[in-house]
């Protein structure tokens, strides 16, 4: 229960990022914008994700991984109802710049508090409800959107309908403060700030009295080696070695194509033929199958392990874009795209989706976990931008449309995606059933990483 309170702010991270898909067509007509603020619109949250991924270190660590989902809460709250009433466009976008904020900080601080809490043999499910949380948020407020657009005419949603849309963030939002106030810290942040009987209390709530004395020992033992985590602390060379990897995963996980489909499915499906409503209604079937297959990962990711999974997925969305570059390359469409690119998905929300968050999550030692992590969050989110920004340019350049006929940034995913399958195989360590205690066991030990599997 614990860890899905935790989740809704993952919830509310999904929500967030989609509820302008509804919207963004009254809001271009009721402001006027040009084709660049247009994009500004949307992309401008992802600037408030960048710099709430960074701030997420300092107030995980000052404040403590509870206050800090409190502070998202707020922010949620507070960029929902300023985006719902803006008296212009720049007022807008600063709110979308807020929300973006809340969204950067929930966005690595509730992955972290739930791997503090939870038993090791558990970790990686729990976990992955954050990534479950972010599917469902998108789908229930693509269906908010349709409900709320269907209340009045095309003039009222111009004027009053999109503003609704925004606003209905804020019933989440509250619910989310609300709740996070009567979940317990972390018990690691506890001890790291010398709270040692109030960390034992909390982990006497899940183990036996005498399990959580060792749990409490192990954690004062890893934290003895740096009680304060520095930029310099990163550059030592076990460190070093899971702050890159977690930088990898944090790339490919944006660079593979994901948020290319998500955010221009229904342009894909148009230049392949469907119309605008078919266009639509299938998007929607890539939602239900990024559902399910989450809801399938949560009950492998312990069982079979992390790693085989992302092998797993990797080859699946490698597939899947190599068939849909080499066909759009010959000029050949038809009812095979929706197929394919639901290969794609499902690859995806069985592995690279959830699975690189349980990582993120539990391969960096507790000394340095909060500062690594928001690194690693920062430079995804920063990944996610650049996907975003280009994609258009890739599929709207005259000169790639000669040569390869629409086919360049499939392929280009296709060939990111074997990068990453390299680069799992080679590098990414199994941490299944592995406490947070022995990832400074992993990262110290002179062996390669990926041998060391349980």
């Amino acid at each position: 229960m614990i860890s899905l309170i935790a989740a809704i702010g993952g919830l509310l991270f999904g929500y967030d990022t989609a509820v302008i898909s509804g919207a963004i067509g009254n809001l271009t007509k009721y402001f006027s914008l040009t084709p660049a603020q247009t994009g500004w619109a949307i992309s401008s949250a992802l600037v408030g994700c960048l710099a709430g991924a960074l701030a997420a270190d300092y107030t995980s660590q000052r404040f403590g991984r509870k206050w800090s989902m409190a502070l998202a809460s707020l922010l949620f709250l507070a960029g929902s109802i300023g985006t719902a009433f803006p008296d212009s466009f720049s007022t807008f976008v600063m709110f979308r710049i807020v929300g973006g904020i809340g969204v950067g900080i929930a966005s690595m601080v509730v992955p972290m508090y739930i791997a503090e809490i939870a038993p090791a043999n558990k970790r990686g499910a729990l976990v992955a409800y954050n990534q479950l949380a972010i599917v469902i948020g998108i789908v229930v407020v693509y269906f908010v959107n349709y409900f709320i657009a269907l209340q009045g005419n095309d003039e009222w949603n111009l004027h009053t309908g999109w503003r609704w849309m925004f606003a209905s963030e804020a019933i989440p939002s509250a619910l989310y403060l609300v709740l996070v106030l009567v979940i317990p810290e972390s018990p690691r942040w506890l001890l790291m700030k010398g709270r040692g009987e109030r960390a034992q209390a909390v982990l006497e709530r899940f183990n036996p009295a005498p399990v959580a004395t060792q749990i409490c020992e192990e954690i004062r033992e890893s934290l003895q080696q740096k009680q304060e985590a520095s930029w310099r602390t990163l550059l030592q060379p076990g460190f070093r070695r899971a702050l890159w990897i977690g930088i990898g995963l944090s790339i490919f996980q944006q660079v593979t194509g994901i948020n290319a489909i998500l955010y221009y499915a229904p342009e894909i499906f148009k230049s392949f033929g469907s119309d605008a409503t078919a266009s639509l209604l299938e998007t929607s079937m890539l939602g239900v199958i990024n559902l399910v297959f989450t809801i399938v990962s949560i009950f492998l990711v312990d069982r079979v392990g992390r790693k085989p999974l992302l092998l797993a997925g990797s080859v699946g969305m490698l597939v899947a874009l190599s068939v849909v570059g080499i066909a759009s390359w010959q000029g050949e469409g038809g009812v095979w795209l929706l197929p394919v690119l639901l290969l794609f998905m499902a690859s995806f929300s069985l592995s690279w989706g959830p699975v690189v968050w349980v990582l993120l999550s539990e391969i960096f030692p507790n000394s340095v976990r909060s500062l690594a992590l928001s690194i690693a969050v920062f430079i995804q989110w920063a990944a996610n931008f650049a996907v975003s920004q280009t994609f258009p340019l890739l599929t709207g350049s005259e000169l790639l449309r000669e040569r390869f006929h629409g086919a360049f940034p499939f392929l280009l995913f296709a060939v990111l995606c074997a990068v990453a399958l390299v680069f799992v195989r080679r590098y990414v360590p199994e941490t299944r059933n592995k406490t947070l205690e022995q990832m400074n066991d992993l990262w110290n030990t002179s062996n390669h990483p990926s041998k060391h599997q349980s």
